[in-house]
């Protein structure tokens, strides 16, 4: 009995001090015309209004949409976070909000064989949470303290498919890019060749099939692009657990300048 009760202090403790370290993520809102999007910031450590920083835009996940902007930061704010991470890599950090009833990109889920599949737009006018999230990303470079050579964008799921969206719809504004367990048109390749990409998946992930980050890289690979891609063989939708502990991921990502 004192072990259970041990346990579940900790577990207590541990998600205490989570909701804390969270609360440095500062909520906001942007709003255009009637308009509005939840968003969290992380600023850097010892934040010098006269200095330039990177700016990093990180897209959830399907599950994680609403409208408490709290949500977003389920995972990967840990990363972000981490006291060594912020030291190395001193950066604006924001993780914006998608509404429960939207997403990030133009994408249909048609069911086939009784599974559901994913079919990419290649036009057409972005959703509402992706033009409200292109027009926060050009209000953040307008700002003085902003390193408009060292804006990224990086997102899970759901948001790997907005990080694709949003590369094509924003050419050239981003400087590197990370998309996990997503997808995208591959006829959509050709408007990011140029923004370097680290693209992950989990070969047993039977959320998002593999095959749809697999045609990505292939495509991009075609066009002479930057690409890295790293596929868990034991790992299923999660994979972002994979990418977030890969020691390089950080360092590879700030590492490029437009």
């Amino acid at each position: 009995m004192k072990n259970l009760f041990f346990i579940v202090f900790i577990i207590f403790l541990s998600s205490s001090l989570m909701a804390q370290n969270q609360d440095k993520f500062e909520a906001r809102t942007y709003v255009h015309g009637a308009d509005t999007l939840l968003y969290r910031v992380l600023m850097p450590e010892a934040f010098d209004p006269q200095k330039e920083y990177p700016v990093l835009f990180f897209l959830h996940g399907a599950g994680e949409r609403g409208d408490d902007n709290q949500s977003q930061l389920i995972h990967g704010s840990k990363l972000f976070l981490d006291s060594n991470n912020r030291q190395k890599f001193p950066a604006i950090v924001i993780f914006p909000q998608c509404p429960a009833d939207s997403y990030w990109s133009n994408v249909e889920f048609p069911m086939i064989d009784g599974k559901r599949t994913f079919k990419f737009a290649t036009r057409g006018k972005p959703t509402l949470p992706m033009k409200l999230l292109t027009g926060l990303v050009k209000e953040m470079k307008a700002q003085p303290h902003t390193d408009n050579e060292r804006f990224y964008v990086g997102g899970l799921s759901m948001g790997g498919m907005g990080t694709f969206e949003i590369l094509r719809r924003m050419r050239g504004d981003f400087a590197a890019a990370i998309a996990i367990c997503g997808g995208d048109n591959p006829k959509n390749v050709r408007k990011y060749r140029k923004t370097p990409l680290w693209i992950f998946h989990g070969a047993k992930d039977d959320v998002v099939l593999p095959a749809y980050s697999e045609a990505v890289v292939e495509g991009l690979k075609k066009k002479g692009a930057d690409v890295k891609f790293t596929l868990y063989p034991e790992a299923n939708h999660n994979s972002w657990d994979n990418a977030f502990a890969e020691p390089d991921l950080l360092p590879w990502l700030f590492s490029h300048e437009d």
